[in-house]
């Protein structure tokens, strides 16, 4: 499976940004896709997770209510929606794929997924 993130930018407080992840090769293997961000000196954050079928998606509290996971119509590009940006949210956000099956704690550990994308660049401005 290969993962290519896109999207990012610089968006000033309050902006909006969507992302996203084209996915390739054994796609049918994903159990799910999720989006983690990872800002310097701190660890990998989840932030939002959607199962294959689409049926079931799982967000992290920092980013509950103002972002919107989804697939596009042959479930091989997910785009995050993520609105009301802050400073603090400056990181490289990453799109990585589950090949194994999951529950709903072990869906928001990055060691549960197999396959991570490059990592895009978003920037918020003050």
């Amino acid at each position: 499976v290969q993962l290519q993130a896109s999207g990012g930018g610089m968006v000033q407080t309050g902006g909006s940004l969507r992302l996203s992840c084209k996915s390739s090769g054994r796609t049918f293997s994903i159990y799910a896709l999720a989006w983690f961000r990872q800002a310097p000196g701190k660890e990998r954050e989840f932030l939002a997770a959607i199962s294959t079928s689409g049926g079931s998606t799982y967000y992290g509290d920092s980013v509950k209510g103002r972002s919107t996971i989804s697939w596009d119509g042959d479930r091989t590009n997910s785009k995050l929606q993520l609105n009301n940006l802050k400073p603090e949210e400056t990181a490289v956000y990453y799109c990585a794929a589950d090949t194994d099956p999951y529950n709903i704690m072990t869906i928001r550990q990055p060691r549960q997924y197999d396959y991570w994308g490059q990592g895009t660049l978003v920037t918020v401005s003050s």
